[in-house]
């Protein structure tokens, strides 16, 4: 059927088109996917065994849904890709505010118009692109932007009274009829607004002012809520709660994987950074498990969640600052280096809510010390674990480092050092050659500089190294031999 050549009522009759709610839509397009084995929400990783299944048994079911998850756990792209699963085009009646089904209309516009024009009543259609609407809850949402209310200017142009219900300006809702209408933190909206909600998501009839509107509207309503706001700021009232079919419960990534994956998806890099600076896959992992840390961490309120937005705004700030680096320095390319994490940190500090502990310590502090969290739980995953209490007379694959530290006076790697002085930096100790041909004899020589700082991060935070912040970059020095010296 093509619907450019049927612009009437008859012809949409003689077409033998047929009515179909949005929530029948939904399904049955739910259906011809799951049947070809076809992704309906394409993008989204980690969810395939849990939260997606659950969301396709709702749609299968007809229902209204809440997903209810922290920030940062794609609640509003789920939303969003739904859309994918309505009919490309659908009929309206011309000129209808809400949407009419020509074949069910339900405005007074409409069945006036189709009694007055019968089968030439001129219709439209509509693309599913256009039937998506979205509203944040915020305090200051009120019935009439939700639902409608009487409007003066209408009644005086057409110079009709305040009965007539033709003076109706209709708010968000009825204008998302055959629509995916999408609050998100709906525990945000004030309770006398979310008791307006009730028939609306029950009976379909609606209250405005003095009218009671029996208007069937066709909806299918998706929720977002974050459950902190249940505690912090307002919840959801228990009969709104009872006429949502589904409750999801959305989650974080399970592994380093997933959320590498996530995180390359999502980071937004331009194509220069991308084509100069080369990555290796131990950082990935590292700036993943910085985020891992964070949601375990004592000094961040769990309650409150760190977003995956995090890690995405992490990476493009950690390729920034190689980039500038690089700039800096007149280079046509560079491999990122363990110093340049020190750039990330304005990307965690917005990102987390910190509890009185983590206030007392100081956001950028409490940054630092994911970095190094993330660092000791991923050096067991490359290197030989260091245990807490070693034996005596017992031989170490980091004993020659810290041997060759103890006969330094310092060791320093400055930032703004050209990748020539920092990989001769890096060679000069001998020992971490050694350790890495042992443990990672295939290593790309580009990746190998970034392997041995991280060795002597390692070491730091196993306590068998110290490091001090300098003004442009770092020095480690061995636990004693600095206070020895000293003497």
């Amino acid at each position: 059927m093509d619907h450019k050549e049927i612009n009437s009522l008859g012809a949409l009759k003689a077409s033998g088109y047929q009515s179909k709610s949005i929530k029948d839509e939904l399904r049955s397009n739910l259906i011809i996917n799951i049947q070809n084995k076809k992704t309906s929400f394409p993008g989204v990783h980690g969810y395939e065994d849990t939260v997606i299944p659950e969301l396709e048994r709702a749609i299968l079911s007809r229902h209204n849904i809440n997903l209810l998850g922290l920030r940062g756990q794609a609640k509003t792209r789920l939303a969003r890709l739904m859309i994918h699963l309505l009919d490309e085009w659908i009929p309206i009646v011309a000129g209808s505010e809400i949407n009419d089904d020509p074949l069910a209309p339900i405005s007074r516009y409409a069945t006036n118009l189709i009694a007055e024009k019968g089968d030439d009543t001129p219709i439209t259609w509509i693309h599913r692109d256009s039937r998506f609407s979205e509203k944040l809850a915020t305090p200051d949402v009120t019935v009439a932007d939700l639902i409608g209310d009487v409007d003066p200017i209408k009644a005086a142009n057409l110079k009709l009274s305040y009965a007539d219900d033709r003076v109706i300006h209709f708010g968000m809702i009825p204008r998302a009829n055959r629509c995916i209408f999408v609050i998100n933190e709906l525990p945000d909206l004030q309770a006398r607004i979310q008791v307006a909600l009730f028939n609306i998501l029950q009976e379909g009839d609606m209250q405005i002012r003095g009218f009671n509107l029996r208007l069937n509207l066709d909806v299918q309503f998706v929720f977002t809520a974050n459950p902190e706001d249940y505690t912090n700021r307002g919840s959801i009232v228990t009969p709104l709660k009872d006429r949502i079919g589904s409750q999801i419960l959305t989650h974080y990534p399970d592994t380093i994987t997933i959320a590498r994956t996530i995180t390359e998806q999502e980071a937004k890099l331009d194509s220069r950074q991308s084509n100069a600076i080369k990555v290796p896959s131990i950082v990935k992992d590292l700036l993943e498990q910085i985020s891992f840390e964070a949601r375990d961490s004592e000094y961040i309120d769990s309650k409150s969640g760190v977003s995956a937005r995090m890690s995405i705004t992490a990476f493009e700030n950690l390729l920034s600052t190689a980039e500038r680096r690089m700039l800096q320095a007149n280079a046509d390319s560079t491999t990122i280096r363990f110093g340049d994490f020190t750039g990330i940190i304005p990307a965690i500090t917005g990102k987390v809510e910190l509890v009185y502990e983590g206030e007392q310590e100081g956001a950028a502090s409490v940054a630092n010390t994911l970095i190094g969290s993330a660092t000791k739980t991923l050096f067991n995953s490359y290197f030989p674990k260091i245990e807490k209490l070693e034996k005596q007379n017992v031989e170490t694959p980091y004993q020659e480092i810290i041997d060759w530290f103890f006969e330094q006076s310092g060791f320093e790697l400055h930032n703004e050092l050209s990748d020539q002085e920092y990989q001769e930096k890096l060679d000069s100790i001998e020992p971490l050659d050694k350790l890495l041909q042992k443990y990672h004899p295939d290593l790309d020589i580009k990746e190998s500089y970034f392997m041995k700082e991280f060795v002597l991060w390692g070491l730091v935070e196993h306590k068998k190294l110290s490091k001090y912040r300098l003004s442009k970059g770092y020095r480690f020095n061995d636990l004693y031999g600095s206070y020895i010296s000293g003497l």
